[in-house]
């Protein structure tokens, strides 16, 4: 399983809305083939593993880190396939949460006589496959707040420099990260401080497949020359009827999709938001500020999870801008303390992950 695993994670990134899954057969005590589902509409990551064992397939054993799915979609069932195969017994990571599956491929192998043994590195698929499952179970997306705060929690200086909070180490980490998840948003005040392209560049060079830009401006004051909207990736503008329709209308001449969202307290709705981006099929966004929309997304109770990145930076300054404002915590007690919490180094930064788990409310930014 522990292979199958790491095929799964090759997936991450650029498969959605399927889940990233990974599969190994095993035949006599050696692994014969592996193989992790492909972009839609291409085979799952059983079929792709099935395929290159070939003959030696039948009586063996295949790990899989998802439950195989039993209906037709893009592809046909993934549970014909094992049984043409003639596969003696599954290991199964996880039930699928999806609604179409949920339990039936496991039934489907087992009314045919292959053994199936359920839960082994289901932990790990469970982390490997969050946003996927919120996204099944809710239809909205998993919600990554990430942000890069000196000791004393500023993420810019006095006169609104950003350049740069934290290390090279932290800033390649972060394009990694982006090119992981389905979207990214950002608000406007956030493209007209730092002009952000918002897109994910590894190593220095465009991934092959750029989540969606989402910028946050329910007034209308992102430039018609900001880089965020650019042609390196989508992007789409979420306002409201407060921004003015010459404004949406130049956007869309330039391509940019512009969404215009109901207000929620004269701000634009986060929930209403969410729900059109998993409408889209958006598993997860990683929304990376600036302060408001932080601060919005928070007191909102829509964060699921949390990246910050702490630079060995003091910055000092009163009027500087903070992580994340917004209502907040009134007292010490009402205060959001992270769970599951990992810590690492990136290069002299650190790194703070965790998930925070706090029901939805209404809430809305812009």
């Amino acid at each position: 399983m522990r292979l199958a695993l790491a095929e799964a994670r090759r997936a991450l990134g650029s498969v959605s809305p399927n889940p990233a899954v990974g599969a190994v057969v095993v035949r006599e005590g050696q692994v014969v083939a592996r193989g992790h589902t492909r972009s839609p509409p291409g085979p799952h990551a059983e079929v792709v593993a099935l395929g290159r064992a070939g003959a030696l397939a039948r009586g063996a054993a295949l790990y899989v880190t998802l439950e195989p799915c039993a209906h037709y979609g893009r592809t046909p069932p993934c549970t014909e396939a094992i049984l043409a195969a003639g596969v003696a017994e599954v290991h199964v990571a996880m039930v699928d949460p999806d609604p179409r599956v949920s339990g039936r491929g496991i039934a489907a192998l087992e009314r045919a006589g292959v053994i199936v043994h359920l839960g082994e590195g289901e932990a790990e698929a469970r982390r490997l496959l969050e946003a996927y499952v919120k996204h099944r179970s809710t239809g909205l997306p998993f919600v990554i707040v990430k942000f890069a705060a000196s000791l004393d929690g500023r993420i810019a200086a006095a006169s609104g420099d950003s350049r740069w909070v934290s290390g090279p180490r932290a800033r390649e980490w972060v394009h990694l990260l982006r090119a992981q998840v389905d979207a990214i948003a950002v608000g406007s005040g956030t493209v007209l401080a730092d002009d952000p392209q918002l897109t994910a560049r590894p190593r220095g060079r465009l991934a092959r497949r750029q989540p969606l830009r989402v910028v946050l401006d329910g007034r209308g004051r992102t430039p018609l020359g900001a880089r965020v909207l650019g042609p390196e990736a989508p992007t789409l503008v979420a306002t409201t009827d407060t921004s003015s329709a010459e404004w949406r209308e130049a956007l869309a001449e330039r391509g940019v999709e512009v969404l215009v969202l109901p207000r929620d307290g004269g701000h634009l709705s986060l929930p209403s938001l969410l729900a059109e981006l998993g409408r889209r099929g958006v598993l997860s966004l990683l929304v990376e500020g600036g302060g408001e929309v932080l601060g919005s997304f928070f007191d909102a109770g829509l964060v699921d999870k949390v990246h910050a990145v702490i630079a060995p930076l003091i910055v000092g300054a009163r009027g500087a801008r903070a992580a994340v404002e917004g209502r907040g915590a009134g007292v010490m007690a009402e205060a959001l303390r992270l769970r599951g919490v990992s810590v690492r180094r990136l290069g002299d930064d650190i790194l703070v992950s965790g998930y925070a788990g706090r029901e939805a409310s209404e809430g809305g930014v812009g």
